[in-house]
């Protein structure tokens, strides 16, 4: 399915480029940035690719940081963005803790929990929500959490990454620490954020959209890529973040496109 974008840049005189994709949703950790470094060209490669007229929308599985706190991050690195074109785990995690009317216990960082604001937590828990919270990862707060699962409650993890890419080099995601309170309780999580078919399908709502018409680029072969794939989007996978050599292999479907960064995604989707 071929888009034609009036706004789009022009070949010769008169003719318009047609663009394949409708939309583009953009991972954020390890494809843009990583902590408050830029991937190499990215500002410049968004404004390009934005000023063709395809939407654009980050879905992040980011769980550290507020929505608020993520759009003051990417505005500082330089990013034009709107705040509403940011899409969260957490903002996703929320809207499923208040449809069921549960009363959790978060184990998420003091930056996270902006985003929970309002909710009951206190009292008889009925639901553990799991985060990347390495704060909390201690053996006590492991063991609560143990202890309200065993007295029923509800395990909820935003995500399921295994690990992350920060400024230090490679650090464990909330992935394992999930695993361990399923592994122990004999639980099985409900997961939120990518690779969850259903939170890729939020972010077009309102786009008048398919996911054939959108593409995902993404540093994580197996959240960002294979997910977006197995919903029916297409994906570029990229060698920055999480990248490790071999990943390109280990989706069950194979990625759309592989780039160096984010960048050079941008090229290969204005070039075809």
């Amino acid at each position: 399915c071929l888009l034609q974008i009036g706004t789009g840049p022009r070949i010769g005189v008169g003719v318009t480029k047609i663009f394949r994709y409708h939309s583009l949703l953009v991972d954020l950790s390890g494809t843009l940035h990583i902590e408050n470094e830029v991937t190499n060209g990215a500002v410049e490669a968004l404004e390009r690719l934005k000023s063709t007229g395809i939407n654009v929308r980050f879905l992040t599985n980011t769980t550290k940081e507020s929505k608020n706190y993520l759009y003051e991050r990417l505005t500082k690195c330089g990013f034009s963005v709107k705040k509403e074109d940011i899409f969260t785990s957490l903002t996703v995690s929320r809207q499923y803790i208040e449809h069921h009317h549960l009363n959790p216990l978060l184990l998420l960082e003091e930056a996270a929990l902006e985003d929970f604001k309002g909710l009951q937590c206190s009292g008889d828990m009925n639901a553990v929500v799991v985060g990347l919270a390495p704060s909390k990862f201690d053996y006590e707060s492991m063991n609560n959490a143990f202890r309200v699962l065993m007295n029923g409650a509800e395990l909820i993890a935003i995500h399921k990454g295994r690990y992350f890419s920060r400024g230090d080099g490679l650090a464990l995601g909330p992935g394992p620490f999930v695993s361990a309170l399923e592994y122990a309780t004999g639980k099985s999580a409900s997961v939120m954020g990518k690779p969850e078919k259903q939170f890729f399908m939020s972010a077009l709502e309102g786009l008048n959209c398919e996911p054939h018409e959108t593409i995902m680029i993404g540093d994580d072969v197996r959240d960002d890529v294979e997910g977006a794939l197995l919903a029916g989007f297409k994906a570029i996978l990229v060698r920055t973040g999480k990248f490790r050599p071999g990943d390109e292999n280990r989706s069950s479907v194979p990625p759309t496109a592989i780039c160096d960064n984010f960048a050079a995604a941008v090229e290969y989707i204005l070039n075809n």
